[in-house]
């Protein structure tokens, strides 16, 4: 299954289905927060991060796993995460989607936040989206804030960074 967005301009009722969609076949984004979170839970980068190239940049990615695609940290036999209390931001924002500029979808229109302009959108081919029985309730100023984080600490995440986090946790052990 792909992301087919639907606008997302009110209140929406969750419940993860662990139907295993989202951890398998997408670059999970990581931040040098989300990777020092990770760590500091004891896993090893090395284990975890993979470096693709994004731009001008380095971006880095959670690993997967070559026979299915599927994230490291999943359990395919569960659908559950080994880090769902670390998850990265981009995992906390799924099965929702935050963007600059519009998709061009029936019914879209801006969401400000916080003095800034967002559209937002949630994955409609999620099963846990209006869930008869939600484990939450997702707002958009949730998913926006969500958004804004991740903005900001990919945008601040870099080789350097990397490098400095690895000899800091050298230091550590």
């Amino acid at each position: 299954m792909r992301f087919k967005p639907k606008p997302f301009k009110e209140p929406v009722k969750f419940r993860c289905l662990y139907c295993l969609d989202c951890c398998r076949g997408r670059f999970i984004y990581l931040t040098l927060k989300d990777i020092q979170k990770i760590a500091e839970a004891g896993y090893d980068p090395q284990d975890f991060v993979l470096m693709v190239p994004g731009g001008d940049k380095v971006r880095f990615v959670m690993a997967y796993r070559e026979w299915d695609l599927g994230c490291v940290f999943h359990d395919p036999e569960t659908g559950k995460c080994r880090i769902h209390d670390r998850n990265p931001v981009i995992c906390r924002i799924y099965p929702f989607m935050v963007s600059r500029k519009p998709l061009g979808v029936e019914g879209e229109e801006p969401f400000e936040y916080k003095g800034e302009r967002f559209w937002l959108y949630y994955d409609e081919s999620c099963p846990g989206i209006n869930s008869e029985e939600p484990e939450m309730v997702i707002t958009p100023e949730e998913i926006a804030g969500l958004g804004i984080e991740f903005e900001h600490e990919l945008e601040t995440t870099d080789m350097e960074g990397f490098l400095k986090l690895l000899e800091e946790l050298d230091r550590e052990d």
